[in-house]
């Protein structure tokens, strides 16, 4: 029976240290593929659909593929979930889910208006207009909650230290949901950073938590128009980064009134947009 692949793989190396030459092992971050299909009922019985292809670290893959189906506005609830399992397949059985819908739930394939193939560095490449955004209903955040600049500047090590996989590793991103006091609330890690957050927004899909509309969404590097999509999606208010963020990001944030801050930590940080909902030290 095929092996269910870990987070994390022993490998050899040859390493060079002031001069001296030794052959230890060590852990790297495991990178391997899942897909992700929709089972759904249609005009002729249950349907199959293979809406994604992500390369991605084994681990929490339930809950990264219904983040994912939910930022792209395939599922709206976790009632839209019928049952998560993967797929009976001896080459490949942990790394495709099926994700069967609900009976009653509708699913548009043409809403997909691309072939999904992602990889850990950039993610869904397409979809770059913020009238995309406002057309698939996205809705502008409303005021009330803030937070201290204090509280933010600490986020970024609590993150690290919760890190376990990149602590062995040293390869991976992570993202966290912190409570507006500033609680670590739960954190994924992935070789892919928008993995990481599909997967801290499907637990909370999962757990009945959304919307995060009194949370912040801490992440371990940059901050990119995609990732932004899925905090807007999930209504997280604040998105705080170690990273910079992009262009098209503060866009978004401005568009929709969130807060965005990049540069994150004890000594500095940068507030892109939404410094209303920023307390100052």
């Amino acid at each position: 029976m095929t092996k269910r692949p870990g987070s994390t793989t022993r490998v050899k190396l040859q390493r060079y240290e002031q001069t001296q030459v030794s052959h230890p092992h060590d852990w790297v971050a495991t990178e391997e593929p899942l897909e992700i299909r929709v089972l759904h009922q249609g005009t002729s019985g249950l349907e199959t659909n293979s809406v994604s292809i992500t390369m991605r670290t084994p681990g929490n893959d339930f809950e990264l593929a219904a983040g994912f189906l939910y930022s792209e506005g395939i599922l709206q609830q976790s009632k839209d979930l019928d049952t998560m399992a993967y797929c009976i397949d001896e080459e490949q059985l942990y790394n495709i889910v099926n994700v069967q819908l609900r009976p009653g739930v509708r699913f548009d394939p043409e809403k997909l208006q691309r072939h999904f193939y992602t990889t850990s560095s950039c993610g869904v490449c397409g979809k770059a207009s913020l009238e995309a955004l406002e057309v698939d209903g996205c809705r502008m955040l409303p005021d009330g909650v803030e937070v201290s600049i204090d509280m933010l500047s600490q986020l970024p090590e609590k993150l690290r230290e919760t890190q376990s996989l990149f602590e062995k590793t040293g390869g991976l991103h992570g993202a966290g949901i912190f409570n507006s006091s500033g609680e670590l609330k739960y954190l994924r890690e992935d070789v892919g950073r928008h993995n990481a957050v599909d997967k801290v927004v499907g637990h909370a899909l999962m757990k009945n938590k959304l919307p995060l509309n009194e949370s912040i969404l801490m992440l371990s590097g940059r901050v990119s128009f995609e990732l932004m999509q899925k905090a807007l999606r999930a209504q997280i208010p604040i998105v705080v980064a170690v990273g910079a963020p992009s262009s098209l990001a503060i866009e978004i944030a401005n568009d929709f009134n969130m807060a965005l801050l990049g540069f994150v930590s004890e000594s500095r940080l940068n507030i892109y947009s939404g410094s209303k909902r920023i307390q100052p030290a």
